[in-house]
């Protein structure tokens, strides 16, 4: 039975009997009342889920009566009931939020199909969804095991995300609980196919290496800067530090209304899936092994003293200039707020550039916050808070004012990442000395043990994987899945302050696959 309480309000009330009686047989609880007035006490005194108001009525017209309801319900659904198709009048009770409207004569059939939209809409898309993914289940259980290439996970990837917000607002836990168990079952799986295939993809000898960090200037941005060219356009590259795939979605809806979305597609973060390592290969176009062979003087290992990300500047500039690009190019790095504020009074200096570069760090400080701050904690206890969160920030953000000015100014976008970020709860115990790197997902150093080679990815050559040494004797180890690595001492303190924060440097599909989204403005 549907237990929804609806108030009807019309004139002529008397003459809507047989549909009154039609929805009560449906089970809902339907009240009149003929005329604006007595419709606003009795909003005021009882509650209703859903108003019908017909818009001619003497007196006080429905129109003049919506703005009195809204005032004392806000979130109130109201269906506007009108003989007239004239645009002033539907532009009126569009502009006044109603949720849907009718043309009379009404046809008992057409109003319950508005309730149902309006008051179910949510139950019934859920029910909906939960029966499509429970059809799905089988079939990506299936592909788990058949995926042998990057373009089967990203797909995968693509999938389960989706899944995973469509199913986010659903009230039925136990579906979210099946999904939660095929990402991590996806997750054992990908870091499998990792473990097979990296050193191949790092060096270049498979069919099937992906755009990775190093190569994706080259190979997907660079082109991008001169098809805007051929057009006599402008191009810039908006890297956020910690962009996942299911952040995109939750922002998309807000971008879309600027710009449309030409590519959306994922590269390849490579190990560790941190700052230090995926960025300044992004820039420099270089592994980190060549750039510390190349450019050791621009390059610190984990365990020296300094500032690791300083040069991201200089490896661009070289970059371009070893691929034979003659651009004007602008770089900026924004971490604090005043930095983005800054930039937008001096936009010209990116309107003026063939090809901009901004760096934004705030996605990357949020989640640092959240393992320092409680009240950031509870703001984002899930992914789907995290995304939610997220959603807000964008759109009271710097970032957003720049991408409309940028829309405005007819630039193409390129919306990118260095590497994701993972929710870990499971902690795995290592045994390493203090000179051993901090990250939580990545251990690098010369003396670390106590470890199960099948619980975490160990190089033990790094120079397979393209990595420098700290000293002779440094291997790295990945955390894979939701693990983060802890050591023996204080390790109760550590799972306490740790559990169910986000982390990156290892091996999942949030940290390794990365959107990269191509947009070009509308107007």
């Amino acid at each position: 039975m549907n237990s929804a309480k609806i108030l009807w309000v019309d004139d002529e009330v008397d003459l809507l009997k047989p549909h009154i009686m039609f929805l009560r047989s449906k089970g809902y609880e339907v009240e009149s009342c003929n005329n604006g007035y007595d419709a606003i006490e009795m909003i005021t005194a009882d509650h209703y889920d859903l108003v019908i108001l017909d818009e001619m009525m003497p007196g006080m017209t429905g129109l003049e009566t919506l703005p009195y309801i809204k005032e004392q319900r806000p979130g109130l659904p109201v269906i506007m009931v009108t003989k007239s198709e004239e645009e002033m009048i539907m532009d009126k009770a569009i502009g006044s939020k109603i949720a849907d409207y009718i043309i009379k004569p009404v046809n008992p059939s057409q109003v319950l199909l508005s309730i149902k939209k309006n008051i179910h809409s949510r139950r019934l898309v859920s029910e909906q969804t939960m029966a499509d993914y429970r059809a799905e289940f089988g079939r990506i259980s299936a592909s788990l095991g058949d995926a042998d290439t990057f373009a089967d996970w990203k797909h995968i990837y693509k999938k389960l995300v989706g899944w995973e917000i469509e199913l986010s607002d659903g009230d039925d836990p136990s579906i979210r609980e099946v999904l939660t168990y095929q990402r991590e079952e996806a997750g054992v799986e990908f870091a499998k196919f990792v473990r097979r295939g990296y050193a191949g993809w790092i060096n270049n000898r498979s069919a099937d290496t992906p755009v990775m960090s190093h190569t994706l200037m080259r190979t997907n941005i660079f082109p991008e800067v001169e098809s805007a060219a051929a057009d006599g356009r402008k191009t810039t590259l908006l890297l956020i530090d910690n962009f996942r795939y299911d952040q995109w979605l939750a922002v998309r809806s807000l971008i879309d209304n600027l710009y449309n979305v030409s590519t959306e597609d994922f590269y390849c973060a490579i190990l560790p899936t941190a700052t230090q390592y995926a960025r300044n290969a992004i820039f420099a176009g270089l592994t980190p092994l060549a750039i510390d062979k190349l450019l050791p003087d621009k390059w610190l290992n984990d365990n020296e003293e300094g500032g690791k990300n300083r040069y991201e500047e200089d490896f661009l500039h070289r970059q371009l200039q070893s691929n034979g690009k003659t651009w004007h190019t602008t770089f900026d790095k924004l971490v604090r707020p005043e930095q983005g504020r800054r930039l937008i009074e001096n936009i010209q200096r990116v309107y003026d550039a063939d090809f901009s570069v901004i760096v934004y760090n705030f996605l990357d400080i949020l989640s640092h916050a959240r393992t320092e701050t409680e009240i950031i904690r509870e703001l984002t206890e899930d992914d789907a808070a995290f995304r939610s969160l997220t959603r807000s920030w964008f759109e009271h953000s710097d970032l957003y004012i720049l991408l409309r000015l940028l829309a405005a100014r007819g630039h193409k976008v390129v919306i990118t990442s260095d590497h994701g970020t993972i929710r870990v709860d499971n902690p795995v115990k290592v045994i390493a000395d203090r000179e051993t790197s901090q990250n939580l997902r990545y251990k690098t150093g010369k003396r670390i043990g106590g470890y199960n080679p099948r619980e975490v990815f160990a190089a033990t050559h790094p120079e397979e994987l393209q990595l420098p040494r700290g000293n002779l004797s440094s291997i790295y180890l990945f955390a894979t899945g939701r693990d983060y690595l802890i050591y023996q001492n204080n390790a109760s303190q550590f799972v306490r302050y740790y559990r169910q924060t986000f982390q990156h440097g290892g091996i999942s599909m949030e940290e390794m696959i990365v959107p990269y989204i191509v947009l070009n403005p509308k107007s």
